[in-house]
């Protein structure tokens, strides 16, 4: 039996400068994300499709999507494999490829994870667990694209 999760979200647009969307430069690209109890994000289109470069745009999202999908995974399975993990940074990149028609799509993303352990002896079963975590990331396994992972391990006694 599956188990079915449902998410709800708020897109608004908040660029209405007056003259709605009379031409292409006369409104912001400017929106809000709104989930129930949780932060509202102020968004924007990326700037090279005339946005706001201080808001977050769809883009940054996704990848950051991507990321903190595979770093949750991650830490599950080392708490589960006794990894002691006390730090954990990802330096997340990716490549989206406009196409002539100005449609587009990500081609690559690669996530750069620098984790912290406490055990010398673990850094190779640490370093494995990252391709689990992919196999079990629920953003990785809606994309159509590859996910790549260049993972460091650092040891830090506590």
């Amino acid at each position: 039996m599956s188990k079915h999760h449902h998410y709800k979200t708020t897109i608004q647009w908040t660029g209405n400068k007056g003259t709605g969307t009379n031409n292409y430069r006369s409104y912001e690209r400017s929106h809000t994300i709104a989930v129930d109890h949780k932060a509202i994000i102020e968004a924007s289109s990326d700037p090279a499709f005339r946005g706001d470069k201080t808001k977050h745009n769809p883009e940054d999202l996704f990848l950051s999507s991507l990321s903190s999908c595979h770093m949750l995974w991650y830490l599950h399975f080392c708490s589960e494999a006794g990894i002691i993990v006390i730090d954990y940074i990802d330096h997340a990149t990716g490549i989206m490829e406009e196409t002539a028609t100005g449609s587009g799509h990500f081609s690559e993303v690669t996530l750069n994870p620098t984790v912290t352990i406490t055990e010398k002896s673990m850094i190779e079963r640490a370093k494995e667990l990252h391709f689990k975590a992919n196999e079990f990331c629920f953003i990785a396994n809606s994309v159509n694209f590859p996910v790549k992972h260049i993972p460091t391990v650092l040891i830090k006694s506590i």
